[in-house]
């Protein structure tokens, strides 16, 4: 097979006017919809705030691939989904359906020999079928209880072959069903991260409390020492930290003192602030964050900031635990979120 040869610049505007039309397929799949998607929205309704049954979505060849990414979509943001293999279900898999489920079709022309013979079974084995196709006369948006019609689109590709454009507006219109689903039963932060732990987003996710340093992890000393007294009494935890927590009788966080300001005094020959009260030369009001705070605030408060060391308070004010940089080393960006981070200093 040949292989033409075009300019950079060819190939670049090329590429654009594929997205371009690809962009112009979802614009129009917007203006199309109508009632139907708030009539699909009443029936996954049940499903997504209630738990009753789930959401089997199904198609066959590059529809297939979108109904596996909008299940992960749909799971991912509190609407219970899962992955019907077409081929699969008239040999066995419809054995996992629910009485309670409703079925998505994925099918652009809505005529794909495997879905028109699996909407029978379909229909008689779930609650209701909500077919998503391009071809409002098709078999598919005949026989589905709701039909999500986008009507017909050019192809992105030279050919008008390949799914390109059809399958940019079924992933648009099914991201529109979860995401509209998730907004109406306030799916919160807290149940994405339940449903996100692991991976550079779980953890930004996560409550500072999941990676803070605590008990004897802390360095810690009373408020009412000298800086002398205090890098002589205050305890080293087996974690590294630049940081020492001053705290009040009660435990409440008076300060902050770290080793760059240690350094300081030295640099500066202020020999005698070191048999001073460390109070004077604490950061008596250092940046911090309440326990239940997220990772991510924690790394957007230390990178706006530039800091290394960050407390962590519980409702009274006391000193519960501690953030350093180094706990945020690894996750997504981390080098680039806390670059230059500096002690904090008064």
């Amino acid at each position: 097979m040949p292989f033409h040869v075009h300019t950079s610049d060819d190939r670049l505007d090329f590429a654009r006017r594929l997205v371009r039309a690809e962009a112009a397929a979802l614009l129009q799949a917007a203006e199309r919809l109508d009632r139907s998607f708030l009539d699909a929205l009443a029936l996954l309704i049940p499903v997504a705030a209630e738990g009753r049954g789930r959401l089997a979505i199904t198609g066959t060849g590059k529809s297939a691939d979108i109904a596996q990414k909008l299940s992960g979509t749909f799971s991912s943001t509190g609407t219970r989904a899962y992955l019907l293999d077409a081929t699969r279900a008239v040999h066995g898999d419809l054995g996992m359906l629910h009485p309670d489920d409703v079925a998505l079709v994925l099918s652009h022309s809505g005529e794909s020999e495997e879905i028109v013979r699996l909407l029978p079974p379909l229909k008689d084995l779930s609650h209701a079928v909500i077919g998503l196709t391009g071809n409002r006369n098709s078999t598919l948006a005949r026989l589905a209880d709701i039909a999500l019609v986008y009507g017909p689109l050019d192809e992105a590709c030279p050919l008008g072959l390949a799914p390109s454009a059809s399958t940019t507006a079924m992933l648009g219109i099914g991201d529109a069903l979860a995401l509209t689903l998730s907004r109406e039963r306030d799916f919160s932060h807290d149940d994405f991260a339940r449903y996100h732990p692991a991976g550079s987003l779980g953890r930004k996710l996560a409550k500072v409390e999941s990676i803070m340093r605590r008990g004897s992890e802390l360095r810690t000393a009373p408020v009412n020492c000298t800086v002398r007294e205090v890098f002589a009494l205050a305890r080293r935890g087996s974690r590294r930290s630049g940081a020492v927590l001053l705290l009040h009788p009660d435990d409440r966080l008076a300060g902050l003192f770290t080793d760059s300001d240690l350094a300081r005094l030295i640099e500066t020959r202020r020999d005698d602030a070191l048999d001073g009260p460390i109070a004077t030369v604490m950061t008596a009001k250092p940046y911090s964050l309440p326990l239940g705070a997220r990772v991510a605030e924690a790394m957007e408060l230390m990178q706006n900031h530039k800091i290394s060391e960050l407390p962590i308070l519980d409702t009274e004010g006391r000193a519960v635990g501690l953030i350093d940089i180094t706990d945020l080393v690894g996750m997504q960006s981390a080098a680039e979120t806390l670059a230059q981070p500096r002690r904090q200093t008064a």
